[in-house]
């Protein structure tokens, strides 16, 4: 009885606190003042977050319940964002090879030490860094490209049940995995990653058991401390990056799940003819697609 007090209450509060960060967006927007900052780690993974987000998730499937129209602006909307973010972070793999193939080069060929990049005041680090920095891409990629790989189908799935069960028990599997599996993970990942970000970005180190008022009392402190280690003295010193897209992955695949449930929905309400209704799936050549249903 408790547990449900407190999320009703969290719910009823969650529409006071939108309203107010809404019309008080210097609070938490203004970042030339440290407490803004504070305030927008703090509540960036906190518990009023997560119930601001959800309020808004409950008035937009009520529209969309109501006014299926109004659903599937949403889908195509996420979808279309994720397919955008995927096929712009996909040519970090074409930089991957041009790099790896002009490093080789310089390595074996020219023997240099050093590779610079860029006209009139060009970027110049150790081949080492360079090699190492080949790494943030595969991450680029990984993070960036998840969701647009789902809204692809392309991601790799184990079949036990889903291809035995009819259309509308297939559906009813799609909002249950997104649900339970996809929607939670996304959240923790989200929760462990913001403050994990946040600890290498800013100092005094922040953490989730750090109240309101602890935080702002540290904003007396604050000074921003970007991480800039590598593994190695002449190394890749940019790894701050891999925490921004861990909360950036985690951000994106949340927003998918919610596209995939509302889909789902949509689609079993619609029957099999609004299946794949506005998916803006790339274009495969005859070999791709046989090597891509050979795989599933």
């Amino acid at each position: 009885m408790e547990i449900i007090l407190w999320i009703a209450t969290n719910i009823v509060q969650a529409f006071a606190n939108i309203a107010y960060a809404v019309t008080h967006p210097g609070l938490w927007l203004n970042w030339s003042d440290p407490e803004a900052i504070m305030r927008f780690v703090y509540y960036g993974g906190s518990v009023e977050f997560f119930f601001a987000i959800f309020v808004i998730l409950l008035i937009l499937t009520g529209i969309g319940v109501w006014k299926h129209s109004v659903m599937w602006g949403v889908v195509r909307g996420l979808e279309g964002f994720g397919n955008t973010v995927g096929r712009i972070a996909a040519w970090a793999g074409l930089l991957m090879v041009v790099q790896q193939i002009i490093i080789i080069f310089m390595q074996r060929i020219f023997t240099r030490v050093d590779l610079s990049f860029g006209f009139g005041a060009p970027v110049t680090f150790d081949i080492s860094w360079w090699s190492e920095e080949l790494k943030l891409y595969n991450a680029i990629i990984v993070c960036l490209a998840c969701a647009y790989t789902f809204v692809q189908g392309g991601h790799v799935r184990v079949d036990l049940v889903y291809s035995a069960v009819n259309y509308r028990k297939r559906k009813i599997i799609d909002m249950i995995g997104s649900l339970i599996f996809m929607i939670p993970t996304a959240v923790v990942i989200w929760m462990y990653g913001w403050y994990f970000m946040w600890r290498h970005l800013i100092n005094p180190p922040v953490s989730a058991s750090d109240s309101l008022d602890r935080m702002l009392a540290k904003a007396r402190a604050f000074r921003w401390s970007v991480e800039t280690i590598g593994f190695s003295p002449n190394g890749f010193n940019g790894y701050f990056l891999f925490k921004v897209l861990i909360v950036l992955f985690a951000g994106m695949i949340f927003l998918q799940a919610v596209a995939f449930f509302y889909r789902s929905y949509l689609e079993l309400r619609e029957g099999p003819e609004s299946e794949g209704k506005y998916l803006d799936k790339d274009k495969l050549g005859d070999e791709e697609a046989e090597i891509t249903a050979n795989i599933h």
